[in-house]
C-alpha cells in the first residue's frame, strides 16, 4: 500500500520560479484560495509539482511573511525566552 504519486514527473518544469511563474501563483491563490495543492498547478496553468506551489507560497510568496531583521523587542524576547527553555 502506499500513497498515489502526487503528479505526473513527465513534463514538469524545476529549477528557480521566474516572476511569471510567482504572478500566476499569486493570481490563483488570491482569485480562488488554496484548497487541494496537487490541482492548483493544473488550473494555475503552472507546469510544476503541487508540493512546489504549496512550498513557493508558504515560504516565499504569503503576504504576511516578515522579512528583515528581528526588532529589539523580538530580539529580548527571543534571548529571555532561550535563557527559561535553553535549546527546546
Amino acid at each position: 500500500m502506499g500513497r498515489a504519486p502526487c503528479c505526473d514527473k513527465n513534463g514538469l518544469k524545476k529549477g528557480p520560479w521566474t516572476p511569471e511563474e510567482d504572478q500566476k501563483l499569486i493570481d490563483y491563490i488570491q482569485k480562488h484560495g488554496y484548497g487541494n495543492w496537487r490541482t492548483l498547478p493544473k488550473n494555475a496553468g503552472l507546469q510544476r509539482c503541487g508540493k512546489s506551489c504549496r512550498l513557493r507560497w508558504t515560504n516565499y510568496l504569503r503576504p504576511d511573511i516578515k522579512r528583515g531583521r528581528f526588532s529589539f523587542e523580538e530580539e529580548e524576547t527571543i534571548i529571555q525566552l532561550h535563557s527559561i527553555l535553553g535549546n527546546k
